[in-house]
C-alpha cells in the first residue's frame, strides 16, 4: 500500500505559505493547508505520471501558484518541497538540486 512522506523543508514550506496567505485574509492560511494537502494526497493515485523537473515529478497545485515536488520509492511517495511558483527560478533551482532529506 502506497504512503506518502514530507520530509522537513516540505513541512516547513507548507508552514511558510499558510502564514503568508494567514497574513492576507481570515481563514486564507486554513484553506491554503487544506487545498495543498488534498492535491498532495491525490499523490496516492496518481504519483508518478506528472513532467519531471530536476529530477523530481512535479504536480501543481489546482488553486495556488505552488508545485510540490516528490520522487516515488517502491510504495513510498516523498514529498521533498512545496514551492511558490512565483519565486525566480534560480535560487527554485539549487533548492530542488539539494534536497534536504
Amino acid at each position: 500500500m502506497r504512503s506518502i512522506e514530507l520530509i522537513e523543508a516540505a513541512e516547513e514550506d507548507l508552514a511558510r505559505g499558510a502564514a503568508f496567505y494567514a497574513s492576507r485574509a481570515p481563514g486564507l492560511g486554513a484553506y491554503f493547508l487544506d487545498t495543498l494537502f488534498s492535491d498532495i494526497d491525490s499523490l496516492l493515485l496518481y504519483a508518478g505520471v506528472h513532467e519531471q523537473h530536476h529530477g523530481f515529478h512535479r504536480l501543481l497545485s489546482r488553486r495556488f501558484p505552488f508545485a510540490i515536488y516528490y520522487r516515488v520509492d517502491g510504495e513510498i511517495i516523498r514529498v521533498y518541497a512545496v514551492l511558490d511558483c512565483r519565486q525566480a527560478p534560480g535560487p527554485l533551482a539549487s533548492r530542488l538540486n539539494a534536497p534536504d532529506e
